[in-house]
């Protein structure tokens, strides 16, 4: 029987973190819940959708230890409107929990512990160790284009790759390609590996770390499962199974013309011809590109926009079309105050890339029809 005392801050904080792996559809009501354990002088708290598992420590002053499995969105309501910081949690031998913060008394059913579906476990090797700033902007800097269709099971993940001291991640959704790389200081050689990562495990580890330069983050990759070790909390999520599209093969390093922009200024272009589309509207943003820049235009049922924008240019003259929200996705995941767009032709994909070698965005063109 569980009898502990926790501060109401640090247990929420747990909760929230864990809720994250809490399905809200499924046909085993053991998932709906949260596992709350005291065991060996820790406290952690845990949940399981059966694709990612999250468990959270949480510090806590154990009198009794134990395990208890608790609805997950019941207990997280009575715990976040509980009126002081400290919180009394106390189960008996039927299950029942009670819960008490200064004069609020609650009671609960619980399940057994033993019921509950534990976290997988994998092999642990040599950890890729990153900080959680640098894998935070990594997954924020990708995640967009992934695809949103469970039509293609690959775009619904993330290519993370490791080679030598390189890591790479990639995403994709047939329209567009976003590409990241960095390099690791690793003290000891890792073998290359190539997974996929399903992109809703990346999107929750996102809003779950700190983005402190100063914290890290060990990275554990197995033959079905990856797993995210950081800050008192674990991450195990299942792998998608199969072979990532050939993305080297769709990177060319050929080219007719090169522009540099003002990223800024080029995003408050792009950003005002939105204005004119719908968001189901798949309306081109034109660049007519010149000497001396390029010219922006967009035209709808709603009205239309030009907009000229100066540019660093070298080569031809050409038009090409694009998805302006294709566009702003990318501009916003670059911190740089310049970027270099790279083209060949009206039909063939525009790239965004440093020097660096830091980041590629590849945008596949719209059709258009010349005025």
């Amino acid at each position: 029987m569980l009898d502990l005392f926790f501060s109401k801050a640090k247990l929420m904080q747990a909760v929230n973190t864990v809720m994250k792996a809490v399905p809200t559809r499924t046909s085993l009501p053991i998932l709906e819940c949260l596992l709350l354990e005291a065991k060996n002088g820790s406290v952690t708290v845990m949940a399981n959708d059966m694709e990612m598992a999250i468990r959270s420590e949480t510090g806590g002053t154990i009198i009794s230890e134990g395990t208890i499995a608790v609805d997950a969105k019941l207990f997280s309501d009575i715990i976040r409107n509980l009126p002081e910081d400290e919180v009394h949690i106390k189960t008996d031998s039927n299950l029942q929990m009670e819960i008490t913060s200064a004069d609020s008394y609650f009671t609960m059913s619980g399940k057994s512990g033993d019921d509950f579906i534990g976290m997988p476990t994998l092999d642990k090797g040599m950890p890729v160790t990153l900080s959680q700033l640098t894998l935070k902007e990594i997954i924020d800097q990708t995640i967009f284009s992934i695809s949103a269709s469970e039509n293609n099971k690959m775009m619904t993940g993330e290519l993370m790759e490791i080679k030598g001291n390189m890591l790479r991640v990639a995403a994709l959704d047939g329209h567009r390609i976003a590409i990241r790389y960095s390099v690791m200081n690793q003290e000891e050689d890792i073998e290359p590996v190539s997974v996929i990562v399903p992109g809703k495990t990346l999107n929750d580890l996102s809003r779950i770390l700190s983005g402190d330069a100063g914290k890290l983050v060990n990275i554990y990759i197995g033959k079905n499962h990856i797993l995210f070790s950081f800050d008192g909390t674990t991450v195990v999520s299942r792998l998608i199974e199969g072979e990532y599209f050939r993305i080297d093969q769709m990177i060319s390093e050929n080219y007719e013309t090169k522009l540099v922009f003002n990223r800024k200024r080029l995003l408050n272009c792009i950003e005002r011809s939105t204005i004119l589309v719908r968001e189901s509207d798949k309306k081109p943003l034109i660049f007519d590109i010149k000497n001396g820049g390029a010219t922006l235009s967009l035209t709808s049922i709603m009205g239309s926009m030009k907009e000229e924008i100066e540019a660093e240019k070298e080569g031809i003259d050409l038009m090409i079309g694009f998805n302006p929200r294709f566009l702003i996705d990318a501009l916003r995941a670059i911190s740089d105050e310049k970027i270099t767009l790279y083209l060949t032709n009206s039909r063939a994909p525009g790239f965004i890339r440093d020097e660096q070698g830091t980041y590629i965005y590849l945008i596949l063109p719209v059709n258009f029809v010349s005025r």
